[in-house]
């Protein structure tokens, strides 16, 4: 009786009384509505509405009996299709060997194949264009003497546009399937085995079946980012698909056919979602899951270790293929990676050019706090993690401590922006910034006119598309802490904020700090917020600085390759600290 009471004396002194809680939950609810789902809805709404404000299906027929749109449809379904099923084929293999093989220097490929998540896809095409260049280094590999030179991508560009997001994005497939596998109870297998199945039966019939939900969860992802992927088809001159075909047309704020096109791409990745959640994402219930991975990792020695290293060593050199030419261009004099296997000439001042360039960091200064493009970025991507650490600390305590009856639904809303494609949410705020101006005209505020000033639907957008890596790491490092620690502190006389401040916060903010980490790098290279909101040079983010200066004649295309080297080391550095914090638990961070 007496610990019942102690339990129902913390709990109130700790997370208050239940009214007080669930007005914190209803706080958040509300919070995720308006960042969130209210972009959603006016993308929705702006596909359908005339400027009058009469629902019409028109713009949504116009799109869609359009040949040229449909074609843009095939063809990134096809590119989104395509790469999910080669990024799946070099993670599968991967991730079996890397999670049931110990071997000599598994641990350093497995991080090596963890190289591509530093670099945007748009970026390696940068490299991959001069790499794949009709008289480019490929050229003198295999046809030296060719005085034509050869079209290495020709109508091939799909193809290249395929390769190359699938070299960037298996790592997001690699981890969750390495995060289920090690979940998988060895005993199950062995069983399996010993009742005379063979490996291709086990595998089929009892790892597969436990694995699904991982394997669905890293293919939706790759899936969707590569059907939205704006960047690459850009860099590689593909420009009729959905995605460069919505950006292009955007010229005109006002214009309703791209927002019904959104539209349809939100529809079709939605149907794909909920399609293979109901198909493929649901988990088997195992007894006894969750057993000691270490009792089924193989250890292999000689041979069968270098056999079991061949694949990982392939992919790893083959993944690092955009980063290397990135490299070699930014290192390459202009003009001096032509008709040779490497650049004639070698200089180190495009990368002072690119901290110099006006765009970059105006000596003057054009940005909001005249800082430039590299400024304006970590003023946004530091801005958008700060809020969200904050907004996901409380969502991981109602997820975690709390009674409320609607924490699930808080659960599945702060994890939705993993789903919704970066585009879709970047014409949400869009559409918002378009619906402000109809109504107020010239009052609209200034900090819901992307025209006029971006930076606040910048970072919300930068911030809600990154809170589920923060959520999940600090739900993860909540559940580790026993509440007993809490409880007791309370019971000392600890007041709530106390107990916060001095045992909540330390036990979680290894946590708490990787998942920051990681939502600030991937802030400070987010692609479509940065290609569709940012409209004027002077807020230009470091994402869409790099693509300005790709289309610059002359020296553009070697400045923008040393910028982007910048920024990859950058994430570089970053992921590896996170990786250190978070360990096996990085895996959890790209799960929908």
């Amino acid at each position: 009786m007496r610990h019942g009471l102690a339990a129902a004396t913390w709990r109130e002194r700790l997370i208050g009384p239940r009214p007080k809680h669930a007005l914190v939950a209803a706080l958040l609810l509300f919070l995720l509505l308006v960042t969130l789902i209210w972009p959603l809805l006016e993308v929705v709404l702006a596909g359908f509405q005339r400027p009058n404000g009469q629902l019409t299906s028109d713009y949504l027929r116009l799109v869609l009996g359009n040949p040229v749109v449909q074609r843009g449809l095939l063809k990134a379904t096809l590119v989104a299709t395509g790469t999910t099923l080669l990024a799946l084929g070099l993670a599968l293999p991967l991730a079996v060997i890397a999670t049931r093989y110990d071997f000599t220097g598994r641990v350093l490929l497995s991080s090596l194949l963890l190289v591509p998540m530093v670099l945007p896809p748009f970026v390696g095409a940068i490299g991959m264009r001069l790499l794949l260049g009709r008289f480019g280094p490929l050229t003198q590999l295999f046809a030296p003497g060719s005085s034509d030179g050869v079209d290495w991508l020709g109508n091939l560009r799909m193809s290249g546009v395929i390769a190359v997001e699938a070299l960037a994005l298996y790592p997001i497939i690699f981890l969750n399937l390495r995060a289920a596998l090690a979940n998988v109870d060895p005993l199950l297998e062995r069983a399996a085995a010993n009742l005379g199945a063979s490996r291709w039966t086990v595998f089929r019939r009892v790892t597969f079946p436990l694995v699904r939900p991982g394997l669905f969860a890293g293919c939706t992802l790759v899936f969707i980012w590569s059907f939205t992927e704006l960047g690459t088809p850009l860099m590689f001159h593909v420009y009729d698909v959905t995605p460069v075909q919505v950006f292009i047309q955007i010229v005109e704020v006002d214009n309703p056919l791209p927002y019904a096109l959104v539209v349809v791409m939100l529809a079709g990745t939605s149907a794909l979602y909920v399609v293979g959640k109901v198909l493929f994402g649901r988990s088997i219930r195992a007894s006894g899951s969750k057993s000691a991975s270490a009792s089924a990792v193989h250890p292999l020695r000689g041979v069968p270790a270098l056999l079991a290293a061949l694949p990982l060593t392939l992919v790893a050199l083959l993944s690092l293929l955009p980063h290397v030419s990135v490299v070699l261009t930014s290192l390459s004099a202009t003009g001096a990676w032509y008709r040779s296997l490497v650049p004639r000439q070698w200089t180190g001042m495009h990368y002072l050019a690119a901290l110099q360039d006006e765009l970059v960091m105006p000596a003057t200064g054009q940005g909001p706090l005249q800082l430039g493009a590299v400024g304006n970025s970590i003023i946004y991507a530091g801005t958008a993690t700060v809020l969200g650490v904050l907004v996901a600390c409380a969502l991981a305590w109602i997820i975690v401590r709390s009674r409320v009856p609607w924490r699930g639904v808080l659960d599945v809303l702060s994890m939705l922006p993993l789903a919704v494609p970066g585009l879709v949410m970047a014409f949400g705020y869009l559409s918002i910034s378009v619906q402000c101006r109809r109504l107020f005209g010239e009052a609209t505020p200034f900090w819901l006119d992307v025209q006029r000033f971006p930076v606040v639907l910048l970072v919300v957008a930068y911030a809600t598309r990154r809170l589920p890596y923060v959520v999940r790491s600090a739900v993860a490092g909540l559940e580790q802490v026993p509440e007993d620690y809490e409880r007791a502190a309370a019971n000392l006389g600890a007041g709530s904020l106390l107990v916060l401040r001095r045992i909540v916060l330390p036990l979680i903010f290894a946590s708490l700090l990787a998942g920051a980490l990681m939502a600030f790098v991937f802030a400070m290279l987010e692609v479509s917020d940065s290609l569709i909101l940012a409209q004027s040079a002077r807020y230009f983010p470091i994402t869409r600085a790099i693509w300005e200066l790709s289309q610059r004649l002359g020296d553009g295309v070697y400045v923008a390759s040393a910028l982007g080297v910048w920024a990859m080391t950058l994430l570089s550095l970053t992921l590896v600290l996170a990786g250190g914090l978070l360990g096996k638990k990085l895996g959890a961070m790209f799960r929908g």
